[in-house]
């Protein structure tokens, strides 16, 4: 037998997984415990105790008195069992014999004489097995003991009936299968998993100390949010007012049409030195957000620990009502008296025996505990069907804690993971509480935001302001949970640059940055108030945003009045254009920027609505074919237009209608020929034309019709020759033809007497032209990497340069005449050192001078 230790161990579980077992789980498990005993007991007794006595069933005629005085010893058998005579088979026939069913002391006269002869027969058998049981040497065999234990034995299993020999059995086995089944979603490999990661999530959670400042700080919180609220709407509802009177008198109407409403997060108050956690918990509360997130990922995506515990429950009721059917049915069959026909009388000489079972009692007694036990067991069982479908257990609600708390963010779960939130209610409803603050996107900033302002103070924020080139302060965060509250204490700054900052928040204490002026917003959606939105809305300047989604775009930028420049870095498709929200650049009435790195395929009609005051537009688009254009003839007031890598194969004709134009940037295209550059005649204030990075074979002659043109850039092409009618072109001052097939400089560039900036590096130039070096206002001069192998000695005619590039040439030597270039040093010649080395030692000594005049290098 299994001992009492091992058989509960089935029942047995772990005291983590106590939080997962309802009441009527915790009471089954309690039975199945009774009825284990039962059961035990029930075996032990009948182990040790149970047995049948059994005494032969004979007629009437063997019941009388001489029978009963068959014992002692040979010579009593002798005596009682000797010859009979004549007079002895009269007195047996004229005897009264009382018959089996009779009354005591009536006799039965119908028994006949054969009948009586049959007895006779009988009682000489048994003298004769009497006899035998004294062996040779007159010791005794106890052979009527011996059968009688036979006789026992066989009727036990012959006449008792197999419920009263193997009921303890059964219930043992009932018993087992029952605490296997209650438990067994706690054993199954693949829901154990799951519950034991779930209940040490729950623990750590309910025993964070983030979890109890979250929600003791709730109250407070939201009484300080409201006064907040109150006063910030106030204020903001009249600068509205103020602005939309001053303004257009639709701008209400735009608000409205973006759809922008401000952020719902909580005014940040100053949370005093004891509510912040130290930094082992606030990073062990990050790790449980992150564990929380994860786990809930997991486990919403599948409901089998719900369906495998309905199935243990819909087990268990079958086989309750299977054992109550037949346990019914056989309780009947447990009696004290048994007959027994062992089939035996050749050895023994009795047909039938009368049998007593001396457990039947008590089996009984137990068999009607173990069917009350088995009654109550089921009755829970059904309760369990009936709150399993009563409800939908597969959805759980935080709307109670939503209620409860600040953190209205709270999400609902389903499958699985509600499941197991609504088993853990059942135990303390406390849990599901506390776990519900890992689940709030608000309660994970808050924690971030608190861990932040600890680890980025104002004296951290300030090491990591530099002067950037534009001779800005600049302050630039990279990844980052969040916007330290610090940041907003600097206010001499007056560039901020968040990147990879997904939670960024712009509060109202942005209003003591006085001097910010530019805002960068790399893959950063951030929120802001009103009181904040309030004071950009009337100093930003410049504003950066790069996005992957149109959704990482704030809707609040369109609503900036004040600003001056927009650039918007990230991929839109034509179809996703409305939304962006361009339809709200009407409000932007001051923007002189527009700066648009994407992947359109027409520029949006919605870019007009800023025509009247744009004055540069710049479209990168990555590659993708730019093909409608028309919106651009709108755009009369632009001045600066860029249309970068939209593969365009023809100069659009769109662009001719933009008399206002003063530079056109067409770099990295696909355009192959200009014929239509005829038509920037038309355009009289044109005087930067940039054609660089396409696929020009040639330039037309036509191109000396752009009188004014003062700047042209015909670098990285497939140009072979410079036409003539260029260098007619009086105005020029910057010409870039490197980076082509061109061999030779016509000799008519000496007319460009104006030209300050030549650049002609890595073309197949062998000579350089006496003419170049009567462009004596050249500052730049650039000659890398060609064919040139010899500087006439003119160069030093050019009396401003400050700038020669020769490398990459097959000079042996430099002209000493470099010496009159009196603003040339050695840091603006480049050139093979072994040339500069070889210079006369006067000459190396000028141009290794220092040159304290300013001028500009031309670069």
């Amino acid at each position: 037998m299994f001992t009492l230790a091992e058989l509960t161990s089935l029942n047995d579980v772990q005291p983590k997984y106590r939080i997962l077992k309802p009441w009527w789980d915790v009471f089954m498990d309690y039975l199945a415990a009774v009825m284990l005993m039962t059961a035990i007991f029930a075996g032990t007794m009948q182990l040790t105790k149970d047995q049948v006595v059994c005494l032969p069933k004979v007629h009437s005629a063997e019941r009388l008195n001489d029978l009963g005085n068959i014992e002692g010893n040979d010579k009593h058998i002798d005596s009682q069992f000797k010859a009979p005579t004549n007079t002895d088979k009269e007195n047996w026939e004229t005897r009264p014999v009382f018959l089996e069913g009779t009354a005591a002391g009536t006799p039965d006269s119908s028994l006949s004489t054969a009948t009586y002869s049959e007895l006779y027969s009988t009682i000489s058998t048994h003298q004769k097995i009497m006899r035998q049981h004294v062996s040779n040497g007159g010791r005794k065999t106890n052979l009527d003991y011996q059968q009688y234990i036979f006789i026992n034995q066989m009727c036990y299993h012959v006449a008792l009936p197999w419920y009263s020999k193997y009921f303890p059995y059964l219930a043992l086995i009932h018993t087992i299968i029952l605490m296997v089944s209650s438990n067994f979603w706690f054993k199954y490999p693949k829901t154990s998993s799951k519950i034991e990661h779930f209940t040490s999530i729950l623990g750590k959670c309910f025993e964070s100390p983030w979890t109890t400042k979250a929600l003791s700080e709730t109250a407070c919180e939201d009484s300080e949010e409201n006064k907040q609220r109150i006063i910030g709407a106030q204020s903001v509802g009249k600068h509205f007012s103020t602005s939309s009177d001053e303004g257009s008198p639709n701008s209400g109407t735009q608000m409205s049409k973006t759809g922008f409403k401000f952020s719902a997060e909580k005014t940040v108050i100053e949370a005093p030195a004891v509510t912040i956690l130290d930094k082992k918990d606030g990073e062990q509360a990050k790790a449980l957000f992150e564990k929380v997130r994860k786990f809930r990922t997991h486990v919403e995506d599948s409901d089998f620990i719900y369906r495998l515990y309905v199935a243990q429950t819909v087990v268990k009721t079958a086989k309750f009502i299977f054992i109550l059917c037949y346990t019914l049915t056989f309780v009947t069959s447990i009696r004290f008296e048994h007959i027994c026909i062992p089939k035996v009388e050749h050895l023994i000489g009795y047909e039938s025996f009368e049998c007593t079972h001396n457990m039947a009692y008590m089996l009984k007694k137990l068999l009607i505990s173990y069917i009350a036990l088995i009654c109550v067991y089921g009755l829970v069982c059904l309760y369990t069907l009936f709150w399993l479908f009563r409800r939908p257990l597969k959805e759980y609600s935080f709307e109670k804690v939503r209620e409860e708390s600040s953190f209205s963010d709270i999400p609902d779960v389903k499958n699985d993971f509600a499941f197991l939130l609504h088993m853990v209610d059942q135990y303390d409803q406390l849990y599901s509480k506390r776990f519900g603050v890992f689940l709030s996107e608000v309660s994970e900033n808050k924690l971030r935001e608190i861990s932040l302002n600890h680890e980025w103070t104002f004296e951290k924020l300030r090491q990591h302001v530099i002067r950037n080139a534009q001779d800005k302060q600049e302050l630039y965060l990279f990844m980052l949970s969040g916007v330290p509250d610090a940041v907003f204490d600097l206010t001499d700054l007056e560039m901020l640059k968040l990147e990879l900052i997904p939670e960024a928040r712009i509060p109202p204490k942005v209003s003591q940055m006085t001097n910010l002026q530019e805002l960068h917003l790399y893959h950063c959606p951030a929120k802001i108030e009103q009181t904040a939105f309030s004071f950009l809305r009337d100093h930003l300047k410049s504003l950066h945003v790069k996005f992957t989604d149109v959704s990482e775009i704030p809707p609040w930028i369109y609503l900036l009045k004040n600003l001056r420049e927009l650039y918007l870095i990230g991929s839109l498709s034509s179809e996703n254009n409305k939304m962006i929200g361009l339809e709200s650049l009407r409000e932007l009435r001051h923007l002189k920027l527009l700066y648009i790195k994407s992947n359109l395929t027409k520029i949006p009609s919605t870019i007009t609505e800023v025509a009247p005051h744009l004055n540069k537009l710049v479209i990168h688009n990555d590659g993708t074919k730019l093909m409608v254009l028309n919106s651009l003839k709108k755009m009369v007031n632009v001045t600066e237009l860029e249309l970068q890598n939209c593969d365009l194969e023809r100069i659009p004709h769109a662009i001719f209608s933009l008399t206002n134009l003063q530079e056109l940037d067409l770099k990295s295209n696909n355009i192959c020929a200009i014929e239509e550059i005829i038509s920037f005649q038309h355009l009289k204030r044109l005087t930067c034309l940039k054609l660089w990075y396409n696929k020009i074979v040639n330039i037309p002659s036509s191109v000396s019709q752009i009188k004014n043109l003062e700047s042209l850039y015909f670098s990285h092409n497939k140009l072979e020759s410079l036409p003539f009618a260029l260098f007619n072109l009086q105005k020029l001052r910057y010409l870039d033809v490197s980076h082509n097939t061109i061999s030779m400089i016509p000799v008519e560039i000496g007319f460009l007497q104006n030209l300050q900036y030549f650049l002609i590096t890595g073309n197949r130039v062998e000579i350089l032209p006496k003419q170049l070096f009567k462009c004596v206002k050249l500052r730049t001069l650039c000659l890398g990497h060609n064919n040139i192998a010899s500087i006439p000695e003119k160069i030093g005619q050019l009396l401003q340069l400050t700038h020669l590039e020769l490398k990459g040439n097959c000079l042996d030597h430099l002209s000493p005449q470099l010496i009159q270039c009196r603003f040339l040093r050695k840091s603006g010649l480049i050139v093979e050192d072994h040339l500069f080395d070889a210079l006369p030692p006067e000459v190396k000594e000028a141009l290794n001078q220092d040159n304290n005049t300013t001028y500009v290098s031309g670069i």
